[in-house]
């Protein structure tokens, strides 16, 4: 219900939250019923720092979608939402992919996920607290907000700004701007209850969401939100055929499927807002908003093969009779590593369990007894003994989220408009991991750990003025301000078993610690003690923005922003823009401006180790803040090699839009082209080969090195002084690592096209039908020898071309429906991140249906679904693999079809 003092707080509200309009359903120009019954323009406060700018009025194009569209959709994460309802937003499943399983990253306009800046009601949001480490191409390294905390029945509308705005926010501004506009309703609210399913019968989920707004007096409102969900794991996978093999060699001990590909487990997802205003004058408004938001995320890794995981399972090639070392040219064969638990002497062990029996596949039963039973004087100890089957460890994820923002605003001096507020924003997760091992600490490993995690905080600090100018019949609104914030990147140490190196650990090391069992937490190693600690930036910025509509026929806008970040430097962005109004049904709209992005303190300080699918067989791969002792080997290295050093610098854009609005007869149609060039971009480099970097470092400080392997590297140089050893914990078993670094330019350009119309299908209803296109093409312009030709090509071909829907709605009496059709073009995957395992995956149409009756007043139970013909996506030719049934990195995922049944109350 809208009563005078929701209106008034709107109003409010709008004066300067910075940028588009607020609108109602579907996105873009649509428009709201005024009292009378006709149309009314829907306002936006995205995008202008004016308070009655319509969303056909903008210098740039703005989607709107309203919080009705969003409640009445198939899924509840509103990532999903937003991705069939705004067709330059992209979004997938990330399976296996470290952190980026738990917050996942979204593309808006192909560019990178830290490329788009995320507001709430106007005001920025702090990133979240995960880095992807994992997933290739445009989102490898981005660290990003963390949406998924907001829970849609929240919203009021989302604004989406498609056009670069750093002038006007600041950085990261450069793909568009996303406000989230939070309801203030003062009465009413709505309470509902959803369950749903797939079509395959798993992945089970249930939802209980509810909304309500109360008064403060006569003069204030606070609105309260809340959602609660859990969502089982799916699976769309297949055994791979190494385990397939083993299972056919005889090993029982394998799982049928070893390695799972699908969503993870999801508990506890709670998610909580708050928004409050209270006038306390004509002249001055207290207003406050906040969230709490937390869950756990449980998924899978790859598979750990008994006869070959590296520094686990795989050993030396050893005599077949005996297991003591023999070259594979003098007949030695494969084995089993054995780690030999004497105090005293060596060599009381073989040095692997011949791998002879089942075709090669399984340990020679005499030797493996000995080793396993009391042969050897007890003193043997194999992996084979605690995992038989290999083993797949899961990895968890306790995401939480919190905020506040609070501030005051109102007019002075008979209409000088101000806001000065601040906001505080923490996002935190703690990880854990089971099913896995540190091998170097033999049979006392545990099998679960906590490796650690990261916190992400931010202070923000705003002040805003504007004060509209009357100039002959038009006008000259101008806005100015100043922005302080800082944010705090936290890496939190792990349990000593997760990072340590142990008795068995790597060859170089001597007896009796020295057997080439790797160390820390398989599949994610613990953030030892010495890598743990803070990294902060601050960012201190001014601006100046003005909108002129000096003639009926034309808008124009002009924006100055100066920014001076703490560690890399001040920059100076700008933006002009025009309308025109040819007549009172086509508009001509462009923009031109500047941007940047600049690194974050994660992204400059982050230290990680993770394990991926290199060529075949799993590899630690690392990742190192490029002024690290590490790191800037890394860099003496690049630059031996290619001649460039690598650098951390802030991003730099230059961003056109041109387009044109029209209404022709019922329908409303827009048409924007855009063009982003974007130099200097950050992001991981690809791998770099660590032991021929520390090669490259011993021949350059003149230290006399023996050993061809990392551990035995890092020992040498340590003990020579050349390196604090202290330094590497934790690196000793990378084959590879990457760094932070601005690798690359790319020009981004596309359409957007938009057409919306009401249909008089019958004479009690109201039809509504929107066509919405989108054609992104990303080209790398430049690149340097840290970035692959695979990363160029999932850069340049990962997220399709093309994407569109057709959604259709019809309102009759208590009965409504919604269909809509989905397109996803086709796209290149490089699966597993390989170029070697390169897939061509098809265009796809996915449709989906809702159907809403209200039983009761206020009472409606509808059903629907998602997917509804079970649509997949190109099937994975290399299924056999890592058991991937299907592309993973699909833009409509690839779980198939999903029903569900909800029950919504309103009052």
């Amino acid at each position: 219900m809208t009563t005078p003092n929701t209106l008034r707080f709107a109003r409010r509200t709008a004066l300067l939250c910075g940028a588009a309009a607020m609108t109602a359903a579907i996105p873009a120009f649509a428009q709201d019923s005024g009292s009378d019954g006709a149309e009314a323009p829907v306002i936006i406060v995205t995008g202008t720092r004016q308070s009655d700018r319509s969303a056909a009025d903008t210098v740039a194009p703005v989607d709107v979608v309203s919080g009705a569209e969003l409640a009445n959709q198939a899924d509840s994460d509103i990532g999903n939402l937003l991705r069939v309802s705004v067709p330059s937003y992209n979004v997938n499943t990330q399976p296996i992919s470290d952190a980026a399983t738990f917050i996942r990253p979204a593309n808006l306009r192909g560019l990178s996920p830290d490329n788009t800046l995320v507001l709430v009601n106007g005001k920025r949001q702090h990133r979240g607290a995960v880095i992807a480490f994992l997933g290739g191409g445009i989102s490898d390294g981005a660290q990003s907000p963390d949406i998924s905390v907001i829970p849609a029945v929240a919203l009021k509308q989302v604004e989406v700004l498609r056009d670069g705005a750093s002038s006007q926010y600041g950085s990261d501004a450069i793909a568009g701007v996303m406000n989230f506009i939070l309801k203030d309703d003062t009465d009413g609210g709505t309470i509902s209850a959803r369950y749903g399913s797939t079509y395959e019968g798993d992945g089970d989920n249930y939802q209980i969401a509810a909304n309500f707004g109360v008064p403060i007096g006569d003069n204030g409102f606070a609105n309260f939100s809340a959602e609660f969900g859990e969502a089982d794991d799916t699976s769309r996978s297949v055994q791979r055929d190494d385990a397939a093999a083993l299972i056919a060699a005889g090993n029982t001990a394998v799982n049928d499927p070893a390695q799972v590909w699908g969503q993870p487990i999801l508990s506890d997802d709670f998610k909580f807002f708050v928004n409050m205003g209270y006038e306390i004058s004509e002249a001055a408004e207290l207003y406050a908003f906040g969230n709490y938001a937390s869950r756990n995320v449980d998924g899978g890794f790859f598979f750990r093969n008994p006869t070959n995981r590296g520094g686990v399972y795989e050993g030396p090639f050893v005599d077949p009779a005996t297991g003591q070392p023999l070259d594979e040219s003098l007949g030695g064969v494969p084995s089993i590593r054995v780690g030999d638990l004497s105090v005293d002497t060596a060599g009381d062990c073989p040095a692997g369990i011949p791998l002879t029996a089942g075709g090669g596949l399984l340990p020679d039963p005499t030797i493996l007894s000995q080793v396993t039973g009391d042969g050897f004087a007890g003193n043997c100890f194999s992996f084979i003994e605690l995992f038989p089957g290999g083993f797949t460890p899961r990895f968890v994820g306790d995401i939480s989220d919190f905020s506040i923002a609070g501030g005051v605003r109102g007019e002075l001096f008979g209409g000088l408009r101000y806001d000065l507020s601040y906001r505080h924003g923490q996002s935190e997760s703690d990880f854990f991991i089971r099913n896995t091992i540190n091998a170097s600490l033999g049979p006392a490993t545990p099998t679960e750990f906590n490796p650690g995690g990261y916190i992400q905080t931010e202070n923000i600090f705003n002040f805003d003025l504007g004060y509209e100018f009357d100039v002959g019949e038009g006008s000259i609104f101008v806005a100015a301000g100043a922005e302080y914030r800082d944010e705090e990147f936290t890496i939190k140490a792990g349990d000593r078993a997760s990072f340590e190196l142990g008795p068995l650990a790597a060859p170089s090391l001597g007896f009796p610690t020295g057997q080439g069992f790797s160390s820390s937490s398989n599949g994610f190693g613990g953030f030892s003690t010495n890598n743990a600690g803070s990294s902060k930036e601050d960012n201190k910025a001014a601006y100046i923005d003005i909108e002129a509509d000096l003639i009926e026929e034309l808008t124009l806008q002009g924006a100055v922003r100066f920014e001076d970040t703490k560690s890399f430097g001040s920059t100076t962005t700008w933006k002009v823009g025009g309308l025109f109004r040819v007549t009172d049904n086509l508009r001509i709209r462009s923009t031109y401006s500047t941007g940047f992005h600049a690194p974050s303190a994660g992204q400059a300080n982050v230290t990680n180790v993770t394990t991926a699918f290199v060529g075949g067989v799993l590899r630690d791969e690392g990742t190192f803040p490029l002024l690290s002792p590490a790191g800037l080997i890394a860099a003496d290295f690049v630059e031996a090699s290619t001649g460039t050093r690598p650098t951390l610098s802030p991003e730099e854009s230059d961003s056109f839009t041109v387009g044109v609005s029209a209404d022709v007869g019922p329908v409303t149609v827009t048409l924007d082209y855009f063009n982003i060039k974007l130099n200097d971009r950050i992001s991981r480099s690809s791998q770099i080969d660590f032991t021929a970097a520390l090669l490259n470092f011993a021949a350059t400080s003149g230290v006399t090195v023996t050993s061809t392997d990392t551990a035995g590297l890092i020992a040498e140089l340590g003990t020579a002084g050349a390196i604090n050893r202290a330094d590497f914990t934790g690196f000793e078993d990378l084959a590879s690592f990457a760094v932070f670094n601005n690798a690359f330019d790319t020009r981004t350009q596309g359409l957007d096209f938009v057409a919306n119309s009401d249909l008089d299908l019958t004479e009690n209803g109201r039809t509504q039908v929107t066509l919405a296109v989108n054609y992104t093409k990303t080209d790398v312009t430049d690149a340097d020898a840290t970035i692959s030709a695979t990363r160029i090509r999932q850069l340049e071909e990962n997220i399709p071309e093309w994407k569109g829907f057709l959604n259709l709605t019809h309102e009759e009496g208590r009965l409504r429906g919604l269909l809509r059709a989905n397109y996803f073009g086709s796209f290149y995957e490089a699966h597993l991140d390989s170029g070697d395992l390169p897939i061509e995956a098809g265009a796809r149409v996915t449709f989906d249906a809702e159907l809403g009756y209200e039983v009761l007043d206020g009472l409606e139970i509808s059903v629907g679904a998602q997917n509804l013909l079970d649509t997949y996506p190109t099937r994975n030719p290399f299924a056999g693999v890592a058991g991937a049934e299907y592309t993973l990195t699909s833009p409509f995922g690839f779980n198939g079809g999903s029903y569900y049944v909800r029950a919504r109350f309103n009052w």
